[in-house]
């Protein structure tokens, strides 16, 4: 089977490797498709040294079906169609007892902390796996894991039928927010520098504006009737976000963190008083964003075509990449082997 790994030095090495049977507990999982994001950017980029171990079979945005299938598992059959939820708990830190598993303490998220999806033949423990439609598209499929941050994101956001949100930042995770959104009753204006991203989220039916506009505040402004939005999602990563995200939020508005910020930010806390905000930090999913996740991909709610900018063989993952890096792409997934629909 074909793998790639991340070998340090910001390189990729694809290679073949010999696979092995699922262990007790475990199914092994024919990888049809992988998507990359951010995380796997800033693994390439070396910012994450510290805490992978390289090689790493890397990825984790993922569809596939059942290879085969390790001893005392049940419910399982070889063909059916999956995803795998990344995350590994231990069940017995603080944060796992207090029902919070998926921020557990000791988390193991799987294609960063340990191997993950990037590999034809992948072992995985068969309490990870989320069963997919029999009839659903496997490609759309690999989009399940950004749509299940999102709704996530906009669960933990406690959103109303009817509030009026911003999101800052247009990149995949700001549209998929957009689109649970919507389907949540929200009125969205998703705020991005970049036209091209603009252009696309207008394609899919949002209005959009340029953070970066002089004007950008008062217009927010204008828009809320002078009160402000009720939520702010930042997910841009931007310095400059975080200080608007309070300018624009309404009394007792709410702010969503999305973004990974690697590095501290200034915060305008005198507005967090004055306004009574709430800071709601956001990370990873539960099982039920899975499930809301799959349902809404398996219903065409999610803009899967139009978010999918390539589709290219594992062989030819440094040139997508550099396209990623670049800006060229909006999402691009990795075609792990061929034969698999």
């Amino acid at each position: 089977m074909l793998r790639a790994q991340y070998v340090g030095n910001k390189k990729i090495s694809v290679g073949t490797a010999v696979s092995v049977p699922p262990s007790i507990g475990e199914v092994q999982v024919r990888v049809a498709y992988v998507g990359l994001c951010g995380t796997d950017l800033h693994i390439l980029h070396g910012s994450m040294d510290t805490r992978v171990k390289i090689p790493l079979t890397f990825g984790h945005e993922m569809s596939g079906e059942i290879a085969a299938i390790g001893s005392q598992v049940d419910k399982w059959q070889v063909g059916d169609k999956v995803t795998v939820m990344p995350l590994d708990w231990d069940n017995i830190c603080p944060a796992c007892k207090a029902g919070h598993e998926h921020i557990c303490q000791n988390l193991n998220f799987l294609g960063i902390d340990s191997q993950g999806a990037l590999q034809g033949l992948w072992n995985v423990k068969s309490s990870w796996l989320l069963k997919l439609p029999k009839d659903i598209s496997l490609i759309d499929a690999a989009l399940i894991e950004p749509v299940a941050v999102a709704v996530h994101d906009v669960r933990r956001a406690e959103l109303k039928p009817g509030e009026k949100i911003v999101i800052i930042g247009g990149g995949p995770i700001g549209i998929l927010i957009a689109t649970v959104a919507r389907e949540f009753g929200a009125k969205i204006l998703l705020a991005e520098i970049d036209p091209n991203r603009r252009n696309i989220a207008e394609e899919i039916g949002f209005d959009t504006i340029d953070p970066s506009s002089e004007n950008f505040v008062e217009r927010i402004i204008e828009w809320t009737n002078g009160a402000g939005a009720d939520v702010i999602f930042e997910v841009s990563g931007a310095a400059t976000a975080v200080l608007q995200a309070t300018d624009i939020a309404r009394v007792r508005g709410r702010i969503v963190i999305v973004a990974i910020h690697s590095t501290p930010r200034d915060v305008n806390l005198h507005r967090v008083f004055m306004r009574e905000l709430t800071i709601i930090g956001v990370r990873v999913y539960e099982k039920k964003d899975f499930e809301l996740a799959i349902q809404y991909v398996n219903d065409g709610k999610i803009p899967c075509s139009q978010l999918i900018s390539k589709v290219v063989p594992i062989a030819e993952i440094s040139e997508a990449v550099i396209a990623l890096e670049s800006g060229q792409a909006m999402k691009i997934l990795i075609e792990v082997q061929e034969g698999i629909k």
